[in-house]
Order: C-alpha cells, then structure tokens, then sequence
C-alpha cells in the first residue's frame, strides 16, 4: 500500500491477468485518509489501450473509491510479457460538498501553495494459466509401488477419457444412420402409397370411360333401329 498525506492507493502496481485476444481487469482503491474533500484524476501513457472508470471523481472524508482499469486485448505477446505503461494519480483536496462535476483541469495544476499529490504506478502483466508447480514427494511418503499404482490410475483415466471420446462419436453416428434410415423407408412407402393411389384412379377412369362409351353405343342402335322400324312402317301404310 502507497500512502500519502490525502489518499492511501492499494495495490501500488496495476498487475493484468494477460491472456492473447481477451481484456482484462484490475482495480485500484483509493482512501482518503483526510477530513476533507479530495480530488483525484488518474493518468496513462498509454490511453488508447486502457479503459479507467472512473478516471476521476471525489472521495469524500474516510471513505474509499474504487477504480477499475481495462487492458484491451494483445493480438500478440510482448518479449517476456515485459510492459512499460506506466500510470499516474494525481489528487487534491477540494471545497467541501464538491461533486465529480467540479472537478477541473486547473484543479491539478501544480501552483505556489497548493498540494498536488503524485503517484505513479507501473503495469505487471500475469499469465492468466500459469503452469501448476510439481510438489516434491519425500523418499518417505512416496514407495515405488505407490508411484506404480498413481501410473496406472492415471493411465486408466486417460484410457477412459480417450475411449469415451471414440465411442460417443460412434453413437452419434449409428444414431444419425437410424434417424436416417428411418426417413428413408417413410419416403419408400409414401412413394408406393401414393403410386398405388395413381393406378386405382387410373383404373376408375378407364372404367368410367368403357361404362360412357358403351352407354352411347346403345342409345344410337336403339335410335337406328327405331328409324328402321319407322320407314318400313311408312313403307306398308303406302302400299295399302
């Protein structure tokens, strides 16, 4: 913890998990150690690729102020994840009853008489998954067979973690078959349904057809022979 006469700052470096194409996130707490108002305005070498909210405001008489800090995401490591951002924060004490909006410019300006505090704080950077240390077994602790049987447990699990991601392929994939052998054979009978529909009203129609043309052919023999009967009527009426 930094401490000065108005503000006490926690942490005093700005550490960022880093982790490439992902933001990340601390924060900073600000105290004020005073009986009066204090002002604050923080402060980047770097503004376009940090985000403070707030990035100034009013802490008032033994109360703290918490600011985040917002590193946008590295499309690539740096050497070392090695950074020389720096931060600044600068505080004041201000009229009493004063509100984020009178903070001003000038209020930090350094000037004879007044006391412009200064705190700069550097930028860490932390592999978001740093590599799990191995602890160290005594030659007590730890026999031959015991490490044989934490192998082969180990090796078993592994075994059933591998043999877990083979087969639910497996069954994806007979169950995929099914479902679609299923539409298949529901396509087939819809096909033959539908094919023995067409040949009954094919065969309703030809019927229909056969029944209106023999139909026709009797009504005009009918009609031919009634005409015949009726000239050989009229033949036999003249003659007598």
């Amino acid at each position: 913890m930094s401490s000065g006469d108005l503000l006490s700052i926690h942490p005093t470096e700005l550490k960022f998990p880093f982790e490439l194409k992902k933001q990340s996130s601390c924060s900073l707490q600000l105290t004020n150690k005073t009986e009066q108002y204090v002002a604050f305005k923080v402060k980047t070498t770097n503004p376009k690729k940090y985000c403070v909210r707030p990035n100034s405001g009013i802490v008032l008489p033994g109360m703290t102020c918490d600011v985040t800090v917002t590193m946008q995401a590295h499309k690539e490591a740096p050497p070392d994840l090695q950074c020389k951002d720096k931060f600044l924060l600068q505080s004041v004490a201000a009229n009493p009853g004063a509100t984020i909006k009178d903070i001003t410019p000038e209020m930090f300006s350094k000037q004879a008489g007044k006391v412009v505090e200064e705190f700069k704080l550097r930028v860490v950077y932390i592999p978001a998954n740093p590599p799990s240390p191995v602890p160290e077994g005594s030659d007590e602790g730890n026999s031959p067979r015991a490490s044989v049987l934490d192998n082969g447990n180990t090796n078993a699990s592994l075994f059933d973690a591998v043999s877990r991601s083979v087969d639910e392929p497996k069954e994806k994939a007979s169950e995929a078959w099914g479902i679609i052998s299923k539409l298949t054979d529901e396509k087939t009978s819809a096909i033959q349904q539908r094919q023995k529909l067409r040949q009954e009203l094919d065969q309703e129609l030809l019927r229909k057809q056969i029944s209106k043309s023999r139909g026709n052919g009797f009504s005009f023999m009918f009609v031919v022979a009634i005409g015949i009967l009726g000239i050989l009527f009229g033949f036999f009426l003249k003659k007598n």
